[in-house]
């Protein structure tokens, strides 16, 4: 496929279909998507620089070979993305108000990404590499760490998760007091 880019555009308001954006081009600079629904649509093989996402569904998008870089999510629908299927060269995102529930960074280098004020319930964290990173006012109900690196990662403002530091790197990482039990909690003992 040749290359063909798309700057400099704002999408609003559009239903796109599974493979129309494949169908405009595979480079998209400086793009702004505001109150689109791309959901189901394949992001496969596409590049993302300096683009922005807003009040958007984004739900089981596919994101085989995806590249995000410097891309904003803010106040998205995200459920079941698959992240560790994107393109890992560059990957810098930053994801605010956005529903992410489901949606599974596995394998994942995470330092280039910042994600607050979110819902990541049930998303999948196994084996990423989350150091330093701030789950800033997250929900994490039924979130999965496991053999996941989080060494300095602050966990003070996020909500209900459950991490065991006898399968995860936690080292300097920081918890706030009401958030002991989820630390504890496969011990079965009371925090008072």
């Amino acid at each position: 496929m040749d290359t063909a880019y798309i700057q400099d555009r704002t999408f609003e308001r559009r239903e796109f279909t599974e493979f129309e954006l494949q169908a405009m081009g595979n480079h998209f600079e400086d793009c702004h998507f505001l109150n689109c629904n791309l959901q189901k649509s394949s992001l496969s093989s596409l590049r993302f620089f300096d683009c922005a996402f807003e009040h958007c569904d984004l739900s089981l998008m596919k994101l085989e070979q995806t590249a995000f870089q410097e891309v904003r999510f803010k106040d998205c629908k995200m459920l079941g993305l698959q992240f560790e299927h994107c393109n890992n060269f560059g990957l810098s995102m930053r994801f605010e108000g956005c529903q992410l529930d489901h949606c599974s960074f596995y394998n994942l280098k995470l330092n280039n990404v910042q994600i607050s004020h979110c819902s990541l319930k049930e998303a999948d964290f196994t084996n990423a590499d989350m150091r330093g990173f701030n789950f800033a006012d997250c929900n994490l109900l039924g979130s999965k760490f496991e053999r996941t690196n989080l060494e300095k990662a602050n966990f003070s403002t996020a909500i209900n998760y459950k991490i065991d530091p006898e399968l995860n790197k936690i080292t300097q990482a920081k918890f706030s007091q009401d958030g002991l039990h989820g630390l504890l909690a496969k011990y079965r003992i009371q925090v008072l």
